[in-house]
């Protein structure tokens, strides 16, 4: 075969080569096709289940409130078991930190009791005292000792049992004695927690009258005649008390108090916020 034959074979050749090549191709095609339409992939049913489980955890775990079988249905597919899962949940989360329990027919996790002490936290609730309970603890501070007729008379309004109460509870306020007077009422003092709550070495380091109307807890333009008594405090009685005698220890604390009538002298302050 001479020289120029020999090139004009290559064309061909490479022509037959590239047509080969597309057969070949075209066949792995094909092939491939049939295999994937002959193909069937299947799942084990166990695999629906575990994923249908997972669903129902996921939404008890998210949700802000017991969820009934309804809801809880809505989020799987037609057909599947909801009860039968929640009873598989139940069991699987029994021994765990957190348990499904259910609320008037619906499910939520909650705390396991055994170990719901380790949640707890208790701390003292800061509660600020009425206007009433103020203006109470000023005048046993500044004319003790005093009666319950005597703060009445000095506030120019009623008060009810809750408020000496609540004073005497947080440890502010005591009974010191009787009063030598027909009825024998009770005397209220203040106590040696009150001195250190409000920082005071003396009783007579309360403010006086000119401090404050400095401090602006006083009108400048006062009533002729207005003046506040030296406060003095002793545990001893005076001569105008008599000792305890022992009926008047811890009278349970009244929560409720009824609404004054119209027109009548009781603080508005005090008996709304009892």
């Amino acid at each position: 075969m001479n020289k120029r034959v020999a090139i004009d074979m290559i064309p061909r050749v490479a022509d037959r080569l590239e047509a080969d090549e597309n057969d070949s191709e075209t066949a792995m095609n094909g092939n491939s096709e049939n295999e994937s339409e002959g193909a069937v992939v299947s799942m084990h049913p166990r695999a629906d289940r575990a994923q249908h489980l997972r669903i129902l955890e996921a939404m008890l775990f998210a949700a802000t409130e017991p969820l009934g079988i309804e809801k809880l249905s809505e989020f799987l597919p037609e057909g599947a078991d909801c009860v039968g899962l929640l009873a598989d949940l139940e069991e699987n989360y029994a021994n765990r930190g957190v348990n499904i329990v259910r609320i008037n027919g619906k499910y939520m996790l909650r705390t396991a009791p055994d170990i719901a002490f380790v949640l707890r936290r208790e701390q003292v609730q800061q509660k600020r005292l009425t206007k009433a309970g103020l203006e109470t603890l000023a005048i046993i501070a500044y004319h003790q000792p005093v009666t319950r007729a005597e703060i009445e008379d000095i506030r120019g309004v009623a008060i009810s049992k809750g408020t000496l109460d609540i004073l005497l509870e947080i440890g502010w306020v005591k009974m010191r004695g009787r009063r030598k007077t027909p009825g024998r009422p009770v005397t209220y003092g203040t106590t040696e927690t009150f001195m250190r709550q409000f920082g005071l070495n003396d009783i007579t380091d309360l403010p006086g009258l000119q401090e404050l109307k400095a401090a602006g807890l006083l009108d400048s333009q006062l009533p002729p005649g207005f003046d506040l008594p030296m406060p003095r405090i002793s545990d001893e009685l005076t001569e105008d008390e008599d000792p305890l005698d022992g009926t008047e220890a811890d009278p349970p604390l009244e929560m409720h108090v009824e609404e004054p009538e119209s027109g009548s002298g009781t603080d508005e302050n005090e008996t709304g916020s009892q």
